[in-house]
């Protein structure tokens, strides 16, 4: 049973429950800046890595829930409750990573090597989203859109550095950071943005 207070509040935001029968409308009230990491084997595309950056006031309310100690860093076993109370909740959701291969959409059952870091009083959690796609001559795409359908949770790509590759040398890769036209959320109101990466074994 999760108590009640602060904690409650803070998984009503982020598990962004919108009340439609009652009118309200929803507008974000937790904001995540983002950055991937793209990770390639000698196979193909391997998975990415996810960094969200959070507000300072979702991240307040997770340091006053979780952070045992109030020493202003996440232990191990803060972590783990983090993880559980405060994140895994959200597989429902897909865990807000929207993926399509090819076109056709790939479903995130699950992510491992999660953590949460607590530094100078800002939040960040970092998980890894296993998908494997094996190269070939032709050109491959993946398009990875992070967004909460409710709009209760604003997730922004960082100005600075939004997405890496490692481990790309053996592939021709193409990639950008663009509106994705083919989707919409919020009632059809707006486009999520996206990365669409194509790549290819070399020549």
């Amino acid at each position: 049973m999760i108590r009640l207070g602060k904690q409650v509040l803070c998984l009503i935001l982020f598990l962004n429950v919108l009340c439609i029968g009652s009118n309200v409308i929803a507008h974000p009230h937790v904001f995540i800046v983002q950055r991937l990491n793209i990770v390639f084997d000698n196979k193909g595309l391997a998975g990415f890595w996810v960094e969200w950056n959070f507000d300072e006031m979702f991240s307040s309310m997770i340091a006053t829930d979780y952070d045992q100690n109030q020493n202003s860093t996440l232990e191990p076993a803060e972590v783990a409750v983090v993880k559980e109370k405060a994140f895994s909740h959200i597989a429902e959701y897909d865990y807000f990573i929207f993926v399509k291969i090819d076109g056709q959409p790939f479903k995130v059952k699950w992510i491992k090597d999660f953590n949460a870091v607590l530094k100078n009083g800002r939040l960040s959690y970092h998980f890894f989203v296993p998908c494997h796609m094996k190269a070939n001559e032709l050109f491959k795409q993946i398009v990875i859109a992070a967004y909460d359908p409710s709009y209760y949770t604003a997730i922004f790509f960082a100005q600075n550095r939004p997405a890496l590759v490692e481990n790309g040398d053996r592939f021709m890769i193409e990639s950008s950071i663009k509106e994705d036209k083919s989707t919409s959320i919020y009632f059809g109101m707006l486009n999520p943005w996206a990365l669409f990466l194509k790549f290819r074994l070399k020549s």
